[in-house]
């Protein structure tokens, strides 16, 4: 889930990376080496910092930035103070050809619901990335229909960092078109009241995606149904992206 809209207080914020499923961060396994081989990186939807944090434990000496809209996120990120950590997103902040890579995981491409979204973010990392700079991310593949899965994938507990059990529930409430609305309900013992997320993705195809790309100026390099590089097919669950402006 992108971290942006769904944890955006400090509380909710400090249990994302509590609630992640384990096979989510296959991601981080697969941008890890493009990470580590760019001499700058930009992390849009960067949450709490995590795949930045390994990054720099695991030896990257150049620039490191993180951009995310949600102030709990970033308080969290900030734990690591030798990379930078920026509050907005790519409608608010801009950068001219500073980044050699610019990455977008945990399905936060998903959270640009109209046509001008995407093509706003798309231009945004265009004009951050230097000449031949890549841009990877990933989105759901809309005829694996991930959605039915996760009431049962995304619900669940775990145990804060004071040991208190917090409990997530998560319900579809509605699939109009190619959008997706949802919302998690996080409840405690110990908790006054629960508390309500809500947030909508857009499932967007694989040939739609490439048209924006192209008109944003990017080439598609290579493109994978699952983060074991295979093919995308139409029972692949990803469209993963490997993009270059040129």
């Amino acid at each position: 889930m992108p971290a942006d809209h769904l944890f955006a207080d400090d509380r909710l914020a400090a249990l994302y990376d509590l609630f992640a499923v384990p096979g989510d961060r296959d991601d981080f396994a697969f941008y890890a080496p493009m990470i580590m081989a760019a001499p700058s990186v930009l992390d849009v939807g960067c949450g709490t910092g995590v795949m930045l944090h390994r990054a720099r434990e695991a030896g990257h000496t150049g620039r490191l930035c993180g951009l995310d809209p949600a102030p709990g996120m970033l308080k969290q990120a900030q734990r690591r103070t030798d990379i930078e950590w920026v509050l907005g997103d790519l409608a608010s902040v801009r950068w001219d050809r500073e980044f050699d890579l610019a990455v977008m995981t945990g399905h936060a491409f998903q959270v640009l619901l109209t046509d001008d979204d995407v093509r706003t973010a798309l231009a945004a990392v265009y004009a951050a990335l230097t000449e031949g700079g890549r841009f990877a991310f990933e989105t759901r593949n809309p005829p694996d229909r991930a959605w039915e899965r996760w009431h049962g994938q995304y619900s669940g507990e775990v145990r804060d960092a004071s040991g208190v059990l917090v409990r997530r529930q998560t319900e579809v409430d509605a699939v109009a078109g190619d959008l997706v609305s949802f919302r998690h309900t996080f409840s405690s013992e110990r908790w006054e009241r629960p508390e309500v997320s809500t947030s909508t993705l857009r499932f967007l195809g694989g040939d739609a995606l490439a048209g924006f790309l192209a008109a944003a100026g990017f080439q598609i390099e290579e493109q994978f149904g699952d983060w074991d590089r295979s093919p995308v097919t139409d029972t692949s669950p990803e469209i993963i992206t490997i993009a270059r402006r040129v």
